[in-house]
C-alpha cells in the first residue's frame, strides 16, 4: 500500500510537471498526451485497485460478523425449538395431571359411595338418638322381624345375640325390651319376668318402662302369681300414672279382685 501511495505520488508530480508546458508544446508532444493517458489509466486502476482492496477489506471485516450472526440466528432457533417442545412437554403434563386427578376423584367418589353403608348411622329409636353399624340394625330389625311373625322362641335367641354382641350398642335397651316380649310369647314367663326387671331397674325413665311393667303383671297373672302382679300393678299407677299403660293397669286391678 505504501509503494502504491508512492508511485501515486511520482505520477501527479509527473502530470503537474506536464501541465506546466506551455498549452501548444503540450498539444504537439505526442508522448506527452500519451504520457497524460497512461497517468490517467494508471490513476483509474489505482483508484479501482483501491476500491476493490477496500470492498475485500469490508468482506473480510463483515464476513466474521456475518457468521456470528448466521450462528445467533441457528441458535435462536433452536432455542424456540426447545422452547415449543417443553410448551408441549409442560401442556401434556398438565393434561395428564388434570386426568390423573379427575380419575383420583372418581376413585376417591366410588370408595366413599361403597363404604358409607358399613359406617356408623344415626338411628331414633323408642324417643332415643344414638349411632349404629349397619350389622346392629340389620340384626336387631331382623330379630324383631322373628317375633312380629309369631317366632317367639327364634326371636328370643335372636334378640339375646344381639345382647351379647353388641353389649353398648344403642339398641341394646330396646332389644332386652323385646327379649321379654318374646320369652312372654313362648310362654317362658319367669325368664320374662326376670328380663322386665332388669330393664325397668336399668331404664325407669324409658319410654317402654311402664309397658314393661305391665308385661311383667301379666305373667305374673299366667303363673298365678295374683299378689306379686297385684302389687306390680300398683306400683305401675305409682310410677307411671297418666298412660295407656297406667290405664290398662286399673283393668287388670279391678279384674283381680
Amino acid at each position: 500500500m505504501r509503494a502504491l501511495r508512492s508511485g501515486l505520488g511520482a505520477l501527479a508530480l509527473a502530470a503537474l510537471s506536464l501541465c506546466s508546458q506551455p498549452a501548444f508544446a503540450l498539444f504537439e508532444d505526442d508522448e506527452a498526451r500519451k504520457a497524460i493517458l497512461d497517468l490517467r489509466t494508471r490513476l483509474q486502476q489505482s483508484e479501482e485497485a483501491q476500491r476493490k482492496a477496500s470492498e475485500q477489506q469490508a468482506q473480510e471485516q463483515i464476513a466474521p460478523l456475518r457468521r456470528s450472526l448466521l450462528d445467533l440466528n441457528a441458535q435462536i432457533e433452536a432455542l424456540r425449538s426447545e422452547v415449543a417442545k417443553l410448551r408441549g412437554q409442560n401442556e401434556q403434563l398438565a393434561r395428564d395431571l388434570a386426568e390423573t386427578q379427575r380419575k383420583l376423584a372418581d376413585q376417591s367418589q366410588a370408595l366413599e359411595t361403597r363404604l358409607r353403608p358399613l359406617e356408623p348411622q344415626k338411628v331414633v329409636l323408642d324417643g332415643r338418638e344414638f349411632q349404629a353399624g349397619p350389622d346392629e340394625k340389620t340384626q336387631y330389625e331382623a330379630a324383631l322381624a322373628l317375633g312380629r311373625r309369631g317366632d317367639f322362641a327364634e326371636a328370643a335367641t335372636a334378640l339375646a345375640a344381639v345382647q351379647r354382641r353388641f353389649p353398648t350398642s344403642g339398641y341394646g335397651d330396646s332389644a332386652r325390651f323385646w327379649l321379654g316380649n318374646a320369652l312372654y310369647g313362648k310362654r317362658d314367663y319367669k325368664e320374662a319376668i326376670a328380663t322386665f326387671k332388669a330393664f325397668v331397674a336399668a331404664n325407669p325413665a324409658h319410654p317402654r318402662a311402664a309397658e314393661a311393667m305391665l308385661a311383667m303383671a301379666n305373667c305374673q297373672i299366667e303363673l298365678k302369681e295374683v299378689k306379686g302382679a297385684r302389687r306390680s300393678l300398683e306400683d305401675l299407677l305409682k310410677a307411671y300414672p297418666g298412660t295407656e299403660a297406667a290405664q290398662a293397669a286399673k283393668e287388670r286391678l279391678a279384674s283381680l279382685k
